[in-house]
């Protein structure tokens, strides 16, 4: 493990996951009411014995640099890192990067050290938990070039993904992006007995998607850059990858979720409040890691809470009902309010005496007012709701921008540091 160095992929401007993308890059956004979605590949990396990391970014990487020199310091005998690589211009370039791969090329000095073997490529907006020795294994045993992870779908969700046909030994023979016809799904189908030999059921799932996980060989990789023109690995270097090298596909059954859109983002997260999550946190096998807080205990009254997720530091107050949602560090939620099928980011930090003294109808507290209710919502950090609000999105609207709010597959988003007065409806 100590011959691989690991690339997360920051991924671009974050468009789909707007607004919670407003102020940060899309593996700061938070998950699970106390991590970041940065630290599910840190953390995938670090169970596996991967400890040379490096994340590239090119937005908003403020809140994300300071994330991580906060939560993963290594001891200076161990050799290992999480480091940031933002966008700069160079004596060579002074644009921005163009892609998954030009990214990577900007870069490659990193790369292209000694005692580097291969180079494990990452996304960090997934949600998922894997062990990453496996796959290299894989890579090994097979002596490929390029190993690729790809999960088993159905064929009604093959037209969104990237799909890749294998043969029985699990060579990669074809790959075509997002294929919308009859005719491309039929080509690209892999046949259940291929899946079967690696020990997963097919159950009706024989179109394999990538999900976005790549190991090259070093010199592959370098070899792939040096032309200009492959700026990105899904459209550019892996297809050409399969005509020329040997490209091995490495088969995963366990769940995995791309979070880069609202709905997606708010559909898995509100998972983690069931019985029986499809991805559980509390699993002592592959531990998620973040940033250490020394936050109180959350203080609960006479509250209701059901199917609920609640960080540390928190205040429940007399009388408030909290279901099926999630609620993030040092969240308030005052007395007699409604919180229902919610996502709530919490807070950075409480608010002073002073500044409490200085509350008005139009200006409340920091948390969710006395009397609000809030139901189908992801309310982000520091947001300010009076009291007797009411978040309900009653007019059923699909997608709409407010001065106070957007509303994204009917989910109401409240942006980061937003004020609702006292009283709104919305």
């Amino acid at each position: 493990m100590k011959d691989v160095i690991s690339l997360i992929l920051g991924g671009g401007q974050g468009t789909r996951l707007y607004p919670l993308t407003k102020y940060r890059s899309k593996p700061a956004v938070p998950i699970g009411g106390k991590y970041r979605l940065i630290d599910i590949p840190i953390s995938n990396c670090l169970n596996s014995g991967l400890n040379r990391i490096y994340v590239l970014t090119q937005f908003l990487s403020a809140s994300l640099h300071q994330h991580i020199t906060r939560s993963y310091n290594f001891d200076v005998f161990g050799g290992g890192f999480v480091e940031i690589l933002a966008a700069q211009q160079t004596m060579d370039s002074t644009s921005w990067y163009e892609g998954t791969a030009d990214a990577i090329r900007r870069n490659l000095q990193y790369i292209d050290q000694p005692g580097t073997r291969e180079a494990l490529i990452l996304s960090g907006d997934q949600l998922y938990r894997m062990e990453y020795e496996k796959l290299i294994e894989t890579h090994r045993k097979n002596n490929a070039d390029i190993t690729i992870a790809v999960i088993p779908v159905e064929r009604s969700a093959a037209s969104a993904l990237g799909i890749m046909k294998l043969a029985e030994d699990g060579r990669v023979t074809a790959f075509v992006e997002k294929p919308k016809t009859d005719e491309l799904l039929d080509q690209h189908r892999t046949p259940a007995s291929s899946i079967e030999r690696n020990g997963i059921a097919a159950k009706g799932r024989e179109y394999l998607a990538s999900m976005g996980i790549y190991l090259f060989k070093k010199e592959v990789l370098i070899d792939h850059l040096r032309d200009p023109l492959n700026t990105d690995f899904g459209k550019h270097v892996i297809p050409n990858s399969i005509k020329e090298r040997k490209v091995q596909g490495f088969l995963f059954d366990g769940y995995w979720e791309d979070v880069g859109t609202i709905a997606a983002y708010f559909d898995a997260s509100l998972l983690l409040t069931h019985d029986k999550p499809p991805f559980y946190f509390q699993s002592e096998d592959g531990p998620i890691f973040t940033r250490r807080r020394f936050l109180p205990a959350s203080k609960v009254m006479s509250a209701t809470i059901s199917r609920a997720l609640l960080s540390d530091g928190c205040l429940i107050q007399e009388g408030a009902v909290v279901e099926h949602s999630i609620i993030g560090v040092r969240s308030i939620i005052g007395k007699k309010a409604v919180v229902k099928d919610c996502i709530i980011i919490g807070a950075d930090r409480y608010e002073s005496d002073e500044e409490r003294s200085k509350v008005t109808p139009h200006f409340p507290h920091i948390g969710i007012g006395d009397g609000s209710h809030v139901e189908r919502a992801i309310v982000d950090k520091n947001v300010r709701i009076g009291k007797n609000v009411r978040i309900l999105n009653e007019k059923k609207l699909q997608d709409c921008d407010a001065p106070l709010y957007c509303i994204r597959d009917g989910i109401v988003v409240i942006a980061k540091d937003t004020v609702i007065p006292d009283g709104t409806i919305i």
